[in-house]
C-alpha cells in the first residue's frame, strides 16, 4: 500500500510539472543578472555617482511539451555617460525532466552611438522550482560566446536568477 500511495504522489507530482510546459503554454520571465550582455533582464549598479541599470522581459511559447520559443526586448542606459541600449534576443529553452531549463539563444544589443554593437551566442542550464501552477524561480549559470569581436573579444560567464510566469 506504501509503494502504491508513493507511485500515485510521484506521478501526481510529474503531472503539475509537466502541465506548466505542456504544448500550447506561455512563458513570460524575467531575471536578475549582469547587464553587460545586452540585458533582457533588470539589473542596476551605482558607483561614485554613475548609475547604469536595464530592464528587460522575454516572452516564449511551448511548441511542444518542455520546448518553448522565446523573444525578449530589453533597454539599458548609464546615467554618467548618457549612453543607451536596446537589446534583443531569440532562441529557445528545453525544461529536461520537467525541472531543469537549458537554454540556447542569440543575444544583440543596439547601442546608441555606436558603431560597433555587442552580440552573444547563449548557453545556459538550471534548475526550476515550481511556487505553484504559475510561477517559478530559476537559479543558472549561462555562457556567452562573443559574436562580435569587433565589439568585445572577451566570453562572460554568469550566474542568474530567473522569475517565470507559466500560463
Amino acid at each position: 500500500m506504501k509503494k502504491l500511495l508513493l507511485t500515485a504522489t510521484a506521478v501526481f507530482a510529474l503531472t503539475i510539472v509537466n502541465a506548466q510546459t505542456e504544448k500550447g503554454s506561455l512563458l513570460i520571465e524575467t531575471n536578475i543578472a549582469n547587464q553587460m550582455v545586452g540585458t533582457t533582464s533588470f539589473s542596476f549598479n551605482s558607483v561614485d555617482g554613475e548609475s547604469v541599470y536595464g530592464i528587460g522581459v522575454d516572452g516564449g511559447y511551448f511548441v511542444i511539451d518542455d520546448l518553448a520559443i522565446k523573444v525578449g526586448l530589453g533597454y539599458s542606459g548609464n546615467s554618467l555617460t548618457d549612453t543607451n541600449a536596446f537589446s534583443y534576443r531569440i532562441g529557445g529553452k528545453y525544461y529536461l525532466m520537467g525541472n531543469i531549463p537549458l537554454t540556447l539563444d542569440y543575444t544583440g544589443a543596439s547601442i546608441k552611438d555606436y558603431e560597433e554593437n555587442p552580440s552573444w551566442l547563449g548557453l545556459g542550464a538550471g534548475y526550476a522550482i515550481f511556487l505553484g501552477e504559475n510561477v517559478s524561480i530559476e537559479p543558472g549559470l549561462r555562457y556567452n560566446l562573443t559574436m562580435n569581436e569587433d565589439f568585445s573579444d572577451e566570453n562572460i560567464f554568469q550566474f542568474n536568477i530567473g522569475f517565470a510566469l507559466h500560463f
